[in-house]
């Protein structure tokens, strides 16, 4: 792991345990174990360290994504690999709580909002075709309805846990929705 992931992974952490007002450059270093300064040595700036963040993040995301892409070439195959994503960020607290942290502190930073929308256009990149191959006729559209779909389900299980958490069912129908 380089010091770069290890400081953003540590800046997931504080974000998720403190909310974005608990993080600053020091509460990174004391969650990271690294001397003073470490943190501002990489990010100078807390915008710089949080835009790191959004970029860590959605590394972190692409590498679970990674990991649980099955058959993602029918409707059900697709469905139960991103519910398996979801299922995986719920249990990933940390992450995800960080993630949303972000999320709503671009609601009053519009540069983070711009940093965001980047990430998201890289998600479409790959995640496009995905989606048009299943058949949609609209595959910007039904990815943005996918991506809604997936963050209201995680903020639901993150702020009401349930045991019975089934994502893959609620991707399913909205695929069916969605696609001819």
């Amino acid at each position: 792991m380089t010091r770069r992931d290890q400081v953003l992974d540590a800046a997931i952490r504080v974000l998720g345990t403190a909310g974005p007002r608990g993080l600053t450059h020091r509460a990174v270093d004391v969650e990271a174990g690294l001397s003073q300064g470490s943190t501002s040595n990489l990010f100078r700036t807390r915008d710089a360290l949080i835009g790191g963040v959004v970029d860590r993040l959605l590394e972190r995301e692409t590498e679970i994504w990674g990991r649980l892409a099955g058959d993602v070439a029918t409707p059900d195959g697709f469905a139960a690999a991103v519910g398996g994503v979801v299922t995986e960020l719920a249990r990933e607290r940390l992450i995800t709580l960080a993630r949303h942290a972000v999320f709503v502190e671009a609601g009053v930073r519009p540069e983070l909002g711009r940093r965001i929308a980047e990430a998201h256009r890289r998600i479409a990149e790959w995640a496009g075709p995905l989606v048009a191959a299943l058949g949609s006729t609209d595959p910007e559209r039904d990815l943005r309805l996918l991506l809604a779909v997936v963050d209201g389900l995680l903020t639901n299980q993150l702020a009401n846990p349930r045991a019975d958490f089934a994502p893959a069912d609620a991707i399913s129908t909205v695929l069916r929705g969605a696609l001819p």
